[in-house]
């Protein structure tokens, strides 16, 4: 497998042989207006470019998976650039409608056996922030796994924080590989939205044998962690050969 870190959530997974685009936020930097309520209100999202042109990215894609509808997951730009048949994937039948509604063609919602061209795609739990106010105000996301003979496992955790959920999904799937969304953004007055350097080191203590890869960091205005404050942390905690933490554009094979 081949995984390459775009900007902010956005990926793109090569896996037996299939090109998967996750999460794409495409529009050009400055495009939308600061996320009220946190932190860097000066600053326009995306706050960093797109390290490679934006048809670099589409081309060759056999399916799209958003693991929730959130600007910062899936963007005016990603709907207008997209090619709308092209295989769509959705955590529920609710956002498997919105996404119909902007005119794509071919959705399909995920579940715990969904395959698609040979590869087994499991939707896992999430959970987008902590407490029931926040969670109820950021809704439902997921993640998702991908197995296949070829290959190893791979699982995509998405917008969560570390609960027991994902402490299940891995011991359910042992992946060898985890992508968590690892800029620990937050709400000034909720706290945290995804996984910060704590967070991270649960799934570490969790997996210990994984490889993790964080995204979803220093892209839009409401990151508080820091590339260079992760590694740091990693080192410091010992981890530090078991975390990558790509720069927009670079990529990594197993």
């Amino acid at each position: 497998m081949n995984i390459k870190q775009i900007r902010n959530a956005t990926i793109i997974v090569e896996y037996a042989n299939k090109r998967f685009l996750i999460d794409p936020m495409l529009a050009e930097k400055g495009t939308y207006p600061p996320f009220p309520g946190s932190v860097k209100q000066d600053q326009n999202n995306p706050v960093v470019s797109l390290p490679i042109p934006v048809d670099d990215i589409i081309r060759g894609v056999d399916a799209v998976i958003l693991t929730h509808l959130h600007l910062d997951h899936f963007d005016e730009a990603a709907q207008r650039l997209l090619p709308k048949d092209i295989k769509m994937f959705v955590q529920n039948e609710e956002e498997a409608k919105e996404v119909q509604n902007v005119g794509f063609q071919n959705v399909e919602v995920l579940t715990k056996d969904t395959v698609f061209e040979g590869i087994q795609l499991v939707k896992t739990r999430g959970e987008h922030g902590r407490g029931e106010e926040l969670l109820k105000l950021m809704g439902e996301v997921c993640g998702v796994v991908f197995k296949h003979p070829s290959e190893k496992t791979l699982y995509v955790a998405g917008d969560t924080v570390w609960y027991e959920g994902v402490q299940e999904e891995l011991d359910t799937h042992e992946p060898d590989i985890i992508v968590v969304n690892g800029g620990d953004n937050q709400f000034i007055e909720y706290g945290s939205l995804i996984m910060g350097k704590e967070d991270i080191y649960e799934v570490h203590k969790a997996a210990p044998n994984a490889k993790i890869i964080s995204v979803h960091m220093e892209a839009v205005n409401h990151w508080t962690l820091s590339r260079e404050e992760l590694k740091n942390f990693s080192k410091e905690k010992g981890f530090l050969n078991s975390i990558l933490i790509p720069e927009d554009g670079e990529s990594y094979t197993f």
